[in-house]
């Protein structure tokens, strides 16, 4: 018998049963759906918390650029997985507002690298030592291992599904 209560459970697009692996992928799915909307809205609040006329998309962009310093335009906008046009103008909006400057790249004349200014370390960093104090609140009922088995199941998913 499955979830819902009859014996016949549930059938595929082609009408054929599904399987224990499609319905633990069922349940992934829908487990994801629900982390990643209450991620979004959480990023959301959380590059406000920056500055209050940023894009929920924008604090990718910091977390990106505080870990790893300095990068052309195209590399971020491979990371995060937009087009560049995309990225132009969310960069253009986080140096309008002194979170980010521009430099040209020594390596490439044409080119430019994209880093954080004090202003916008020092703002980001306030906003993603809350959030992590936040998990910890959270999470304090797990033990380490689980959260430390959680991040390395994350780190796997989000490698895998970077193509």
């Amino acid at each position: 018998m499955h979830e819902g209560g009859n014996s016949e459970g549930h059938r595929t697009r082609t009408g054929a049963p599904e399987s224990v692996v499609d319905h633990e992928f069922l349940a992934l799915e829908r487990e994801l759906t629900v982390l990643l909307r209450r991620a979004r809205a959480s990023s959301g609040e959380m590059v406000r918390e920056v500055h209050p006329d940023l894009e929920s998309s924008a604090y990718g962009l910091l977390v990106r650029l505080e870990e790893c310093g300095r990068q052309r335009a195209t590399e971020l906008a491979a990371y995060i997985g937009v087009g560049k046009a995309t990225m132009s103008r969310q960069l253009r909006a986080l140096e309008e507002l002194g979170l980010v400057a521009r430099e040209p790249d020594p390596a490439d004349g044409r080119a430019w690298l994209v880093h954080l200014t004090e202003v916008g370390r020092e703002r980001f960093r306030r906003v993603r030592d809350a959030r992590r104090a936040r998990y910890v609140r959270e999470l304090a009922s797990w033990e380490r291992r689980e959260v430390a088995e959680l991040a390395r199941l994350l780190h796997r998913l989000n490698r895998g599904v970077e193509g």
